[in-house]
Parts: structure tokens; sequence; C-alpha cells
């Protein structure tokens, strides 16, 4: 009943042990039937060792690996008969305080890509021993970081202060999820029961926001964004569709209660290409979220490297920018996730190479679009690259779409990205001034000049005017 991909939590064995109710809990007197039983399991791991080391070598290191946790805990039961102290604290510290390597409470909580945590020292031991898999769900570790678990910390902070007590609704609560967990990790779960969990915990992340915190401290977010950007399914199945769009629903909900660390995941060249595909073949709802995803990753210092990564892939950057042109939801996200990837100066020359200056002057032309003036100052932004202005010149409505942003009736939201992108054409071009005049660009400004239009924005509008 144990194999290689099995979690020290879902071993039978293991799981026998570490029971909080078991006959082996630390809860039970030290007698004579316990011994007897604890030697019995002892030659029980030695039995199978003895069977299947010869054979199976992955099937060595997880049974070596469980072995060696049953001695940990047979010597600290033998400890807790000589320490009733210690064993007191053994059976009040929660199961999902303790190190799964050295059973003990975590003093420096990490997490590894697998959604899994350990104490820093354990596993830094664990990797620095060669071993390149998790040491609980035995998956290989595409990316070693350790991102540190704060929430875990601090509920254990929390914990502490409290005495070693919590409320009976924490556990309440946090049971369930754990359930819900194991069943995403565990490859003894079939699709459909893994796509029902998730559904699950969308709801929870829906109805009840209260229960998010307790999805970050039991490692949620690394184990959504592993299970969303593994292996595409190259058929795109509509149940496969659903599980990528539930699981990128919870990862933005979570995201705002986690480490955006865990993002970092996607830096890894399968992370990313699945990434690409699932944009360039998924659903609106997928382009959506991926669109939000890339927002949060360009808003955060922790992920700058992977904003910069993503600017640097041209077939991703295509897609984004043909996206705007689109009529459909997805175009306003777009807009949204571009203005995010300009905040590095190198993704805005990638992006113009891109046709993103075409991409803004169709929408901003759409007087429906609700967000043109921040198509605008997107377009204020890279006007600052030669290549920019060629474009825009160049495109039959590109001045014209300008002049449009420089008065609105409705408001004056991007009047002053407008009369700015307008000075930075003008200035050299008499092409573009030409462009502006036939456009109307006169009458706009006369009109902007008696608005109530902010005095900034009346200053440049004048000094616009007098280079007309």
């Amino acid at each position: 009943s144990i194999d290689s991909s099995v979690s020290l939590s879902h071993s039978p064995v293991i799981s026998s042990l570490l029971a909080p109710d078991s006959e082996f809990s630390p809860k039970t007197n030290f007698n004579s039937a316990v011994l007897g039983v604890c030697v019995l399991k002892l030659s029980i791991f030695c039995i199978l060792y003895s069977i299947v080391s010869a054979e199976d070598s992955s099937f060595e290191q997880i049974l070596s690996f469980h072995f060696w946790c049953f001695l940990t805990f047979l010597l600290k039961l033998f400890l807790g008969r000589f320490s009733s102290s210690m064993r007191e604290v053994e059976m009040t510290v929660p199961h999902l305080f303790r190190c799964p390597i050295s059973l003990d409470l975590f003093t420096d909580p990490v997490t590894l890509c697998t959604g899994q945590t350990y104490d820093r020292s354990s596993i830094e031991k664990w990797l620095a021993a060669g071993n390149l898999t998790c040491p609980v769900t035995m998956q290989k570790l595409h990316d070693p970081s350790l991102v540190p678990n704060h929430n875990l910390r601090h509920l254990i902070q929390q914990w502490r202060q409290m005495d070693h007590r919590f409320g009976p609704d924490y556990f309440t609560a946090i049971d369930p999820l754990v359930s819900l967990k194991h069943c995403l990790q565990s490859p003894q779960s079939t699709f459909q029961e893994k796509l029902e969990a998730l559904q699950k915990i969308q709801l929870l992340t829906d109805q009840t926001p209260s229960t998010n915190p307790f999805l970050i401290q039991i490692g949620f977010l690394p184990l959504l964004l592993q299970l969303s950007f593994q292996m595409v399914d190259p058929e795109f199945s509509q149940d496969y569709m659903n599980f990528v769009e539930q699981g990128l629903t919870c990862v933005l909900k979570l995201l705002p209660y986690g480490e955006l660390e865990s993002l970092n995941m996607l830096k890894q060249d399968s992370k990313l290409e699945s990434l690409v595909v699932l944009f360039e073949h998924g659903s609106i709802i997928m382009k959506q979220s991926l669109c939000h995803l890339v927002g949060v990753i360009s808003s955060s210092s922790s992920t700058r490297e992977l904003c910069a990564m993503i600017g640097k892939h041209p077939r991703f950057l295509n897609l984004i920018v043909c996206i705007v042109n689109q009529n459909n939801e997805a175009s306003e996200t777009g807009i949204k996730a571009i203005s995010a990837l300009c905040c590095l100066e190198s993704n805005r020359g990638k992006l113009v190479q891109q046709g993103l200056i075409d991409a803004l002057v169709t929408y901003i032309l759409n007087s429906e679009r609700s967000l043109a003036a921040m198509a605008m100052a997107i377009l204020e932004q890279v006007l600052g690259i030669e290549r920019a202005k060629e474009a825009l010149i160049k495109n039959p409505n590109g001045v014209k779409a300008v002049v449009k942003m420089v008065f609105r009736v409705s408001d004056h939201e991007g009047s002053e990205s407008a009369v700015n992108s307008l000075m930075m054409v003008c200035r050299e071009s008499l092409e573009a001034r030409e462009k502006a005049i036939v456009a109307g660009v006169l009458t706009q400004l006369l009109l902007l000049l008696q608005s109530q239009c902010n005095g900034r924005t009346k200053t440049k509008a004048t000094t616009l005017l007098k280079l007309l």
C-alpha cells in the first residue's frame, strides 16, 4: 500500500503511527503492548525493505525515508517516557505545525514548488544530500528554491502566544482543507476527483473568503500554480479547460493573502511555455485570468525577473497585443496586462516590435472602450521609442486617434497624455503636424482650454497650440 509517489501523511503505516488519536500517539501511556506493536511495525519495515530494495530504487528511497521517520518517532516515544513536560508539548502540537522530516515544531517554515512545507534546516540537509525530489510527494523538483512561509510562521507565533491552544473552530475549518489538498496531490486520485476538489475550493474562496488564509497556510497557492501550469493537454478537452479555469481563478483569489515569490516557478521553461500555450488556445475566461496574473507579476519587485522573462517571449507578447484588437471581454484585461508589462523599459520596445501601436490606435478609436485613457497613457509611455513614433505617424488613423483623446465631453481623463503624445510626434515631424490639423486638433485644443481641466494640462495645450 506504499508507492514512490504517496505522501507521508497518506502512507498507511506512518499515518497509523502519527495519527493524534491512534494507539501509537504520544497520548498513550508507554506500556509493553505499545512497545510490542511498535517492534512488530519495525519488523514489517525491515521485511518490506529487504523485498523491494533490489527491484525498485525509487521505492527503496521512499521506504527508507518513511523508515527513518518511524525510527525518529520511536526515539521520541522513548524519550517521552522520561520527560512528562516534553510529552505534554508533543500532545498539543497540531500536525500542521510539524515538519514532515523532523516531526518537530516548525522554526523556519519554507515551501517547495510542490506546495509542501518543511523546516528550512531539514529540507536543506535533504537537498544537500543530493536528493532532487520532494520528500513527502517524491515529485521531481524542477525549481529547488525555498519560499519562506510567513503565514504559517505567524500562525505558530499566535499559537504560542495563546499558550499552545486554538479554538475548536480552527481545526474544524482546517481539516477538510487538508483532505482536499491530499486529493489534489495524490497520484491515486482520478482526474474527476481532482476536478471536484478544485470546484469545492473555488466555492470556498467565493463564498467564504475567511478560509483563504487557511488555504495559504497549508500550501495551496504553489500547489494550484503547479497543477495549472503542468503538462498541457494537447486536445484541450472541456474537463481540462474547466480544471485550469478554476485553478487560475483560485490562484487569483489567494494571491492577495500569499507570498508572490511562489509565482517564480513560472520561470521554468516548461511552465512559461504552458502559460503561452494556455493563452494561445484557452478560453476567454482563461485569457482574462492569465492577463490578471501577468498584472500581479509585473507589480511586485519579487517577481521582476519573471516580468522581464515574459517580456522576452515574442510569441506571448504578440498574443497579448492581438487580444487588444479583439472586441471581447478579454480586451480590457489585455490593456491592463500591457500597462503592467510596460513598467520595464525593456518590455516596451519588445511590445512595439509586436505591433502595439496599431493595436492601441484601434482600441482608442472604438469610443465604447472603457479603458481608452489607459491605452492613451501606454501610448504616451512608449512614444519615447523612435520606432513607436514612426509607427504612429505611418498608421493612417494614428494621429487622428490621439487628437480624438485631446478633448472628450464626458471627461478629461487621457487629455494630458494625448497632448504630451502630440507634442512628442509633432515637434520633429511636419507630416504629423499636418495630420493633426486635418484631424481637427486646433478645435480640440480650444475646447480643452475652455474646459475645467487642470492648469498643467492647459499649459501644455497652449504650448502645443503655439507649436502648431
